[in-house]
């Protein structure tokens, strides 16, 4: 006897090899169906449609980083170990979880409603986290950040901005020296230090 979630969940990893393969326009439900070695019907009976397949795909990926950031932020206890971390585990994760980064950024993709509704919640997710990262560093006397949100947006905004030469032309970039310049950034900015006292400000 078939277990219903056991296969529901075979369907979407499958459906997740293809789909990072052939991208979501040119996936059928019959490459799906012939990979799992089974008829279209029975995977009808779990999904109506090929979109929401890959909203479930989306979705599987997406709780798959957030656990791995969970757990990459829990590893350290300061707070620039922390940031280090999720920077880290975030970036280098997105270029593993290709169905998620499409969902997120493939403009081709953006008539689906699911589709803002998962970009919107990856926003505020991520947001939410980095304003926290940002101000526990400043209670405890490590980070000198007047506004954590602000300074959350900026952090974000820097990693969006990384993101599509990353993945674009990875094989021409480094991604740990691309990282490492963002945190050195992060954390020293860019304007020379004298006495102990910033030239700007």
């Amino acid at each position: 006897m078939v277990d219903k979630e056991e296969y529901r969940e075979k369907i979407i990893l499958t459906a997740s090899t293809i789909f990072s393969h052939y991208g979501f326009r040119k996936t059928t439900m019959d490459e799906i169906s012939r990979a799992l070695k089974k008829g279209k019907s029975s995977i009808y009976y779990y999904f109506g449609s090929k979109e929401e397949i890959f909203e479930a795909v989306v979705l599987h990926e997406a709780n798959q980083l957030r656990s791995r950031l969970t757990k990459a932020i829990k590893e350290v206890d300061s707070p620039p170990d922390k940031l280090r971390n999720y920077i880290y585990v975030r970036m280098k994760e997105f270029a593993k979880l290709s169905n998620y980064y499409n969902a997120v950024f493939d403009k081709n993709l953006d008539h689906f409603d699911f589709i803002e509704k998962i970009r919107s919640r990856y926003d505020r997710e991520e947001l939410a986290i980095l304003r926290l990262l940002v101000y526990v560093g400043n209670n405890r006397g490590v980070f000198a950040v007047e506004n954590s949100e602000y300074t959350a947006m900026a952090i974000q905004t820097m990693l969006k901005g990384m993101e599509v030469p990353l993945f674009w032309r990875k094989r021409e970039i480094d991604i740990n020296d691309r990282l490492e310049a963002i945190l050195s950034l992060i954390f020293n900015g860019i304007l020379k230090k004298e006495e102990g006292l910033l030239l700007y400000g």
